[in-house]
């Protein structure tokens, strides 16, 4: 247990950017489209309009379709990368653990902070701030509000935090934004907000972050891998992780808004090795792709 706690505690990586040799004009496109799916991670009436920037900037790199979907869960972005129904895919930081096992994605690319170097997050709980919750252990017989079974930092690492302490009950709220509401409403104890669902809300101003009280924070997560799928052609592939890394902050800023990376840089390169400590909490939690 000792050492998961290290593997969790080095979670923060930093990765510079780096570019391309080839470039990624002049890719052949299988059946005359390139298919880019993404989790919903937030409202899709939302995310749809700020990924459609990034893939109309992708589109013009290529000189090929990139059709943007936004498929209805991680399982069903899985199950389509695997059946060749999706060329890239967007992934979270765990959900790319089993994406990476069970649909063979490779991690090309991921977001960077105006350094341009790896942008990360933190999970964290949060309750009322004249709550008599302290820190996790004063959840015992407490409900708390969780995203999303399989969420890396809605489910996962908080699950991990509070594993010794008895009787909690978890309330799945269905997202990230739905556990604030919980938390918000009084509907819960405490309640899952990682900080770039945090950044999201206080932009918005739907969250007021003085009326509540962060009683745990995780260590540094990597940011969302995009992948692309393993058994691509490799000009094809080469192409698309080169039009990935040729993408310069103006088309990833609407989509890093939602990912807490403002202002952003370009894309860079992320490599399976990148999300290694999430590959380890996975096993050290004994969890599943039915656990995601």
């Amino acid at each position: 247990m000792r050492a998961l706690l290290s593997v969790i505690a080095l979670l923060c990586l930093t990765v510079t950017a780096c570019g391309s040799e080839q470039s990624a004009s002049g890719a052949t496109c299988p059946d005359g489209r390139i298919r880019f799916g993404i989790e919903p991670y937030e409202d899709p009436a939302k995310l749809k309009p700020a990924y459609e920037v990034l893939a109309n900037a992708l589109q013009s790199k290529l000189n090929c379709k990139v059709e943007l979907q936004v498929v209805e869960d991680y399982s069903a972005e899985v199950l389509a990368m695997r059946n060749g129904k999706l060329e890239i895919a967007q992934f979270g930081p765990l959900g790319f653990v089993f994406a990476s096992q069970k649909a063979n994605a490779q991690a090309v690319a991921s977001f960077a902070d105006a350094k341009g170097e790896l942008t990360t997050y933190t999970a964290g709980i949060w309750v009322p701030a004249d709550s008599p919750i302290k820190s996790v252990n004063d959840l015992s017989g407490k409900t708390v509000a969780l995203s999303s079974p399989g969420s890396t930092s809605g489910d996962a690492l908080p699950r991990f935090a509070f594993k010794d302490v008895k009787d909690i009950k978890v309330d799945y709220a269905g997202g990230h934004p739905e556990a604030l509401l919980a938390l918000k409403n009084g509907k819960v104890a405490a309640a899952e907000i990682n900080s770039q669902q945090l950044a999201s809300a206080k932009a918005a101003g739907t969250f007021d972050p003085s009326g509540f009280r962060q009683v745990w924070t995780s260590a540094p997560i990597p940011n969302d891998p995009i992948t692309i799928r393993g058994d691509l052609d490799p000009k094809l592939a080469d192409a698309i992780r080169g039009g990935l890394l040729e993408l310069g902050p103006a088309d990833v800023a609407k989509v890093g808004e939602f990912l807490d990376v403002t202002p952003p840089g370009p894309l860079v390169t992320v490599t399976k090795e990148t999300y290694q400590p999430l590959f380890d909490l996975a096993a050290g939690l004994g969890l599943t792709e039915n656990d995601v």
